[in-house]
């Protein structure tokens, strides 16, 4: 089967003044604050399409838009892109949530899937109401996707009584169209494997070395052999590309020291509120205390995982994951100018090529220097 290839759709732009202050700004933290942009959501969902993105994701967040509407803009800007809508279980019944995906999917032709999540950060769901801690909300989550299920798949009416849910004379009115993704999950916990075994098409792989990368892929399938059912597996991959991997790996220095700079300055405000810094405060991750410094810390750790090089160097590395079992790769990259563009487009190219890496090599990228 070919390679699946992913982008995404946000609400608004990145914060920045200028295309470089937003290339650079790609690799900060989110703020909590995001503006609903149409022309934005239009435009980059065409972009996604005109470039050769097979799919894009619209992620989620307490404060941001709401991504069934944004997911509902970039369709209807689009004939051909598919949209997979991030989706935090909890946030509605179930059956509203299956309602919602069911009339957005029969609205765009097929082509509208869900990305369930549970949540990574107590104090973001917690802004919606939900006081639940992780463990109980993985509990939920699988009464949840019991429901949801049901609900796009069930022909009859039908009762439920759960922990969290009940249900009575349920039943759907109208359902998505019969396809092979509607639902992924992902979560490198033995819960969240387990939730993706059971309900899932897509199971969304945890970013890690190759030889991590096989192990979590080997799991998550065979816990869904257990279930007879099948995973395809996606993996987000951060990109810096540039003509060659030198250029790539200079523009990866600059963008880290431009990002230290907009985000630890007089104006970086906003950035010290970020959802990611609340999960990773609360996951117990030994960065510094808040503040300048723990912003240069997420900023270093996001380019040491980026892919950086030219497009060939990347498609030898997307290649070498393709080989171990990813399906879907999703290419997180800025898109500020036509270059950027040309540079997307010519890495889509290359994989669209079935292209066979070479032997795997240690393949210098980014780390340090800025």
């Amino acid at each position: 089967m070919e390679l699946d290839l992913r982008g995404g759709v946000r609400a608004a732009p990145v914060l920045g003044s200028t295309p470089r202050e937003r290339q650079a700004l790609r690799f900060a933290p989110d703020p909590p604050e995001r503006d609903a942009d149409p022309d934005h959501v239009a435009r980059t969902a065409r972009e996604n399409e005109e470039d050769g993105l097979d799919s894009a994701l619209v992620t989620q967040s307490s404060s941001w838009p709401d991504p069934w509407l944004v997911a509902a803009w970039a369709l209807a800007a689009t004939t051909r892109l598919r949209i997979a809508v991030a989706h935090r279980a909890g946030t509605t019944a179930p059956t509203v949530a299956a309602r919602a995906l069911a009339t957005l999917d029969r609205l765009s032709g097929g082509r509208a899937s869900a990305h369930v999540i549970v949540g990574s950060s107590d104090a973001d769901v917690a802004r919606d109401g939900d006081g639940l801690g992780k463990a109980e909300r993985y509990r939920r989550a699988g009464e949840y996707l019991e429901l949801f299920t049901k609900n796009l798949t069930e022909r009859q009416r039908f009762d439920f009584e759960g922990e969290f849910y009940s249900v009575r004379d349920g039943g759907p009115g109208l359902w998505p169209r019969p396809r092979a993704e509607l639902l992924s999950f992902g979560g490198s916990s033995p819960e969240g494997v387990e939730l993706a075994a059971r309900f899932a098409e897509v199971y969304a792989v945890a970013p890690g070395p190759l030889s991590v990368t096989r192990r979590r892929i080997a799991a998550a399938r065979a816990a869904a052999a257990a279930h007879g059912r099948t995973l395809r597996i996606w993996r987000h991959l951060t990109l810096v590309l540039a003509a060659t991997d030198e250029e790539a790996a200079e523009r990866a220095r600059s963008i880290g020291r431009d990002a230290v700079r907009l985000t630890t300055g007089p104006d970086g405000g906003p950035w010290h509120r970020a959802v990611q810094l609340d999960r990773d405060r609360e996951r117990g991750r030994a960065d510094p205390a808040p503040g300048a410094e723990q912003l240069t810390a997420y900023v270093r750790r996001s380019l040491a995982g980026a892919f950086v090089g030219s497009p060939q160097s990347v498609a030898e590395r997307v290649g070498w994951l393709r080989a171990a079992g990813v399906d879907i790769v999703q290419l997180d990259m800025s898109v500020e100018t036509d270059e950027d563009r040309d540079l997307r487009r010519d890495l889509v190219a290359r994989l669209r090529n079935d292209y066979v890496p070479p032997p795997v090599r240690t393949t210098p990228h980014y780390r340090r220097g800025w």
